[in-house]
């Protein structure tokens, strides 16, 4: 959650750091905690390392669609929801369903997508600790 808020707090971040062939000290400190506390909770290396890819893809790639998609207010998702219906013509009804009944409501938040995906994760992850 840390990584993801920070990622947001610095939208100039996320492609930087993925341009650089060399890593800077932050990144390889925030990577070295993880594998750390992953290790610490049981996971064997070749379980950590998969971890780390699977949390770092999500954290890294939500970051950067909530920093180059405008969803930032109700309004912007309604104005983008309607563009979206009015390139749709009737052609994708499951997408004009979330649009219209999920995604154009009020209480909708982007960014409340991204707790629901990275619980799913470490779910995910606990499930396949205890198992091996």
């Amino acid at each position: 959650m840390s990584a993801h808020e920070a990622l947001l707090r610095h939208p100039w971040a996320p492609s930087m750091m993925q341009s650089r062939p060399k890593p800077g000290r932050a990144t390889m400190h925030h990577h070295d905690s993880v594998l750390g506390s992953l290790r610490n909770a049981g996971f064997t290396l070749v379980m950590a390392a998969h971890a780390i890819s699977v949390i770092d893809g999500y954290v890294y790639g939500f970051a950067l669609q909530e920093i180059n998609i405008p969803l930032q207010s109700t309004e912007q998702v309604a104005e983008v929801g309607e563009g979206i219906l009015r390139q749709l013509g009737g052609e994708y009804p499951h997408l004009a369903e979330m649009i219209t009944k999920h995604a154009m409501k009020p209480s909708y938040d982007y960014g409340d997508e991204f707790e629901f995906g990275l619980d799913l994760i470490l779910d995910g992850l606990e499930r396949l600790r205890g198992a091996r």
